[in-house]
């Protein structure tokens, strides 16, 4: 069986890299650009940083901030009308996961127009065409959507998270400039690291991972293990580090999936609007301690990226409690909750654990599972 790799076409990455942008649009010819970007990053003038390069090159662009933190169906198609009535021929995806997301299921629909339910586009998508050319622009350090086949959206409806999977969703342009991450406060930064480390251990032990993708996966929790307490203190160095870091994860993630730790953060953000990054945090060490037995000699991997002393030594069950300890102290280091207490109410966990096994990121977990284990989970967590 052959493994793919779904990338970029160009990506730029290190301080000062949005300087690229204009570059890139005139050497394609692009005429005007549909700036997806939240509120708030506009509101702090974070956003302004990419559109005021844009009118300097006198490059036409407008607009739309009609995102929200967990992007909805509707919020989809909004942005879908407001797109074509822009007369827009590209994309400029400016912030987190939401923005990402947001505009990857514009760019899509815009030239995949029966997908125009966004329902239609959960799991895997028979998609034709490739999405409107879009330069993914990442606000934060964690979620490396600019580099992945995947976004979120949440059904109100259902009260559900659905996850879409396409590698023509792929942004033709990523720009991973840690200067556009600056703003990030402490709390979001640990969040959002949290999420990138999540990914990569996932990615890591799943049941799709394959030599490359661990290559990615192990370097990127170095990179995190040595990077994040830095960044969330706001060294300069500590979010290059990071920057770097959550989209090497994403290279290797995004193209063969995660597990459960996913799924079951997945209905607490639909559910209570908890930021996904501490979801996964919260249920990351819990979640491979269940899966341990199934990773093989992974978690030595892990262990001695964290830089644990003596772990070439250790047995197989001391360097896998020494992985699950190094994430869990790196948690506590950087300020995330230790359980789910103040977030889940007991009377929910079936609907929790049914919605977490029916996600699409369960199939890549490594440890079979059950509605019934996943109950478990949660209710350990509590």
């Amino acid at each position: 069986m052959a493994n793919r790799i779904v990338l970029n076409n160009v990506s730029y990455h290190g301080a000062g890299a949005i300087q690229n942008i204009p570059l890139e649009v005139k050497q394609r010819r692009l005429q005007k650009a549909f700036v997806c970007s939240d509120p708030d990053l506009i509101k702090f003038g974070v956003t302004s940083k990419v559109t005021d390069l844009l009118t300097e090159n006198h490059l036409d662009f407008e607009i739309y901030s009609d995102i929200k933190a967990n992007p909805t169906i509707e919020n989809v198609q909004h942005g879908v009308e407001a797109f074509k009535k822009s007369g827009a021929d590209y994309i400029i995806a400016i912030g987190g996961g939401s923005s990402m997301d947001t505009a990857k299921a514009i760019g899509i629909i815009i030239t995949n127009p029966q997908f125009a339910d966004v329902v239609s586009l959960e799991g895997v998508a028979d998609t034709k065409n490739h999405a409107v050319p879009t330069i993914a622009v990442p606000t934060t350090a964690g979620t490396a959507a600019e580099v992945t086949i995947n976004y979120v959206i949440t059904d109100p409806a259902k009260d559900r998270k659905f996850v879409c999977v396409d590698p023509n969703d792929m942004p033709m342009i990523a720009v991973v400039d840690p200067d556009m991450m600056a703003s990030m406060p402490k709390g979001l930064t640990a969040a959002t690291g949290m999420d990138a480390l999540t990914h990569a251990i996932e990615g890591l032990i799943t049941k799709a991972a394959w030599d490359m993708t661990d290559m990615f996966h192990i370097k990127a929790i170095e990179l995190i293990a040595a990077n994040l307490r830095l960044a969330v203190e706001g060294d300069p160095k500590g979010r290059e580090g990071m920057a770097l870091a959550q989209y090497v994860a994403g290279m290797g993630f995004s193209n063969v999936g995660l597990g459960i730790v996913h799924s079951m953060a997945h209905p607490l953000g639909a559910h209570y609007d908890t930021p996904h990054g501490v979801a996964n945090a919260i249920i990351l060490p819990t979640v491979m301690k269940y899966n341990a037995e199934f990773t093989g000699d992974k978690y030595l991997s892990i262990a001695k990226a964290f830089g644990v002393k003596g772990a070439e030594s250790m047995s197989q069950e001391e360097y896998r409690k020494a992985a699950i300890d190094a994430v869990a102290q790196l948690s506590r280091d950087v300020g995330i909750p230790q359980d789910l207490k103040a977030i889940v109410k007991e009377e929910d966990l079936d609907f929790l654990s049914k919605s977490a096994f029916n996600d699409v990121c369960t199939g890549g977990n490594p440890r079979d599972t059950s509605v019934a284990d996943i109950k478990e989970l949660y209710k350990s967590l509590l």
